[in-house]
């Protein structure tokens, strides 16, 4: 019987787990932590977004860093199989908005207690605060690894599957990347993806907690739109974060790492109006509020608490008279609600970021089977390769996918 160890009980490495143990494989699972999947019971806000419900070629679209990369895999294992899996283990599940999959229970616990009670069915040892050290290599080949504590424990195949570097309070410390950096690997540079971001502007502190949902985002670069968002977007006493911003943020971090770009948001309040529609509306509110100042003007228009700044970047007087606005002053106004801009001096730091970019370089893993192609026996899945996407449960579909494939092939394979 082939014997297995695969580093790392999150997502990608109980998948793993599970599936080398189905095709007949003896397999131990070592984590560091105190129980598997922590960095799981996290996802979507407690809710764990397992997958997502779209077909195999816009969740394709939707994994940004490296997608071509997940072809064969996702479509082995695809988000219809990860939706079985957890129906077949008790957890049904749900589609919401976006097609973004989860437990009916709301419970991420239940979607990691299927995980660990499949494990437990196959026989799948389980050791927990079992850091390991190194991954040890003898005629070119995996023979297995060395715990911290100096133990030994021999394999015929390791897959790595210990997370990225972000949320290091879950168990995602970046000790993978160095092991397979010890083996030869290249790391592609880490940095943040999903992530809120820092502004220059100081207002966004007074309007901190404020939620917009049906807002456009534009990423500018040196003046020049490079993407757009639609959705949910919230401000902070740092900036900004919310679905759209932490989707935009990856590309903010690779212009940002450069070190010579202005890095911009364009935000669009009223995206769903044509500039001369809007214009209309605001001059019947005008005419509504005639009386008023301007600031009491808006209040059908604008969350009370964006009012002041939006006047702000107009170079509007808020206490100025309805009734005395100038057209030139209100097309102005109008432009400012549809292109208030944010200028991004810096991603939050990588440890709080969602997901990390970054990491194992591809070219060197077999796409289809996941094992290395610098070191026979050894695979990877998840998050410690340079594989990313965006928030709505395509990096859990990724990880799944990922490690349904390294479980297999690694118990296949001579």
């Amino acid at each position: 019987m082939k014997k297995i160890i695969v580093i790392g009980a999150g997502p990608a490495g109980m998948m793993a787990a599970v599936k080398a143990a189905e095709n007949g494989a003896e397999v131990t699972l070592l984590e560091k932590m105190k129980r598997p999947g922590r960095k799981m019971m996290i996802t979507g806000k407690g809710r764990c977004n397992i997958t997502n419900a779209a077909d195999v070629t816009e969740i394709l679209k939707n994994i940004h860093g490296n997608g071509p990369f997940l072809n064969s895999s996702l479509r082995a294992f695809d988000n219809h199989d990860v939706m079985q899996f957890f129906e077949d283990e008790g957890v049904p599940v749900k589609v919401e908005r976006g097609q973004r999959v989860f437990p009916v229970s709301d419970k991420a616990q239940d979607a990691v207690d299927a995980l660990v009670h499949r494990l437990h069915e196959l026989g799948v040892t389980i050791l927990t605060e079992s850091p390991v050290k190194h991954i040890l290599r003898e005629n070119g080949y995996v023979s297995g690894v060395v715990l911290e504590t100096g133990a030994v424990m021999h394999s015929d195949a390791v897959i790595l599957t210990t997370g990225g570097a972000s949320y290091p309070g879950t168990g995602s410390t970046g000790d993978g990347y160095r092991m397979a950096e010890e083996l030869g690997h290249t790391i592609v540079p880490l940095t943040p993806s999903l992530v809120p971001l820092e502004t220059e502007e100081d207002w966004v502190k007074d309007v901190q907690g404020l939620s917009l949902r049906n807002v456009r985002v534009t990423m500018l670069v040196d003046g020049e739109p490079v993407q757009d968002m639609f959705g949910e977007m919230m401000f902070t006493h740092f900036g900004v974060t919310g679905p759209i911003i932490l989707s935009l943020s990856r590309k903010a971090a690779l212009y940002l790492n450069e070190g010579s770009h202005v890095v911009e948001l364009s935000l669009n309040l009223k995206p769903a109006l044509t500039p001369e529609k809007l214009d209309a509306r605001l001059q019947r509110d005008l005419v509504t509020y005639q009386r008023k100042q301007l600031k009491n003007a808006l209040v059908d228009l604008l969350p009370h608490k964006l009012i002041g700044p939006v006047l702000d970047a107009a170079f509007l007087d808020e206490d100025e008279p309805v009734n005395q606005l100038k057209a030139e002053e209100r097309h102005r106004l109008v432009d400012t609600l549809q292109h208030l801009l944010l200028t991004i001096t810096k991603t939050r730091p990588l440890a709080e970021a969602i997901v990390t970019a970054g990491g194992v370089d591809v070219k060197e893993i077999s796409p289809k089977t996941m094992e290395s192609k610098l070191v026979p026996g050894l695979y990877f899945a998840g998050e410690v390769t340079d594989v990313d996407a965006y928030t709505g449960g395509y990096n859990l579909q990724a990880a799944f996918s990922m490690g349904a494939a390294a479980g297999c092939w690694s118990a296949w394979q001579d």
